[in-house]
């Protein structure tokens, strides 16, 4: 229902931590948006510009709209996070990391509709196709994908924890990959972040 990213998420809030406020549009708000569409001929077709183009031109029904609307008022409008959530996403065999798109520092409920659409979207752009089909995950009909809101953390230094090494496989290690700035230039691989390799207590640069 809320794809990797969120239950994710989930997980840290029952755990205690401290996870900024949010909302899902989980995956029956995606099937609502794109039922009576034409989006799986689209697919079949490989027509990435007609896929985007739907879903930027699909009338979103009423309800679904509300909803998003009166979820991120009940944040009192902040700027935030819009980010990809979905179902084939943090499997043992496959991150998808980066695959789908996140949009930062996005305010107002226009903004906040548009980054839904568009990362509604992304889960049928070339990268993303591209990724499933290397990694054998390439059943579109057992696809489906949430969208994140969370207020966003305007942070000065961002990055990634992998609690296992993703270069070698030791679970002993435990990899930090920061920057300055928001964490999507890293995961988005815009930048060459600094990264830290700690390993029983010793930590690498």
């Amino acid at each position: 229902e809320v794809g990797g990213k969120a239950a994710n998420l989930g997980e840290l809030v029952r755990a205690g931590f401290a996870v900024p406020d949010g909302f899902v549009v989980t995956t029956a708000g995606y099937d609502l948006a794109v039922t009576g569409t034409d989006l799986a001929q689209l697919v079949e077709a490989g027509d990435a510009a007609g896929i985007a183009r739907l879903f930027d031109t699909v009338a979103l029904p009423p309800e679904l709209t509300d909803a998003i609307a009166g979820a991120y008022r009940d944040l009192d409008e902040p700027a935030v996070a819009v980010r990809s959530s979905a179902t084939a996403e943090d499997l043992p065999d496959a991150s998808f990391a980066g695959q789908q798109d996140t949009y930062l520092n996005i305010t107002g409920t226009e903004q906040v509709l548009d980054a839904v659409r568009r990362c509604w979207a992304s889960l049928w752009n070339e990268r993303a196709v591209a990724y499933r089909e290397r990694a054998s995950h390439d059943d579109a009909a057992g696809l489906n994908i949430a969208v994140v809101v969370q207020r966003l953390v305007p942070a000065e230094v961002a990055g990634v924890m992998f609690t296992a090494n993703p270069a070698n496989g030791r679970r002993e290690q435990t990899v930090i990959t920061a920057a300055w700035g928001l964490g999507e230039a890293i995961v988005g691989g815009l930048v060459e972040p600094d990264e830290y390799v700690v390993d029983r207590g010793q930590s690498e640069p």
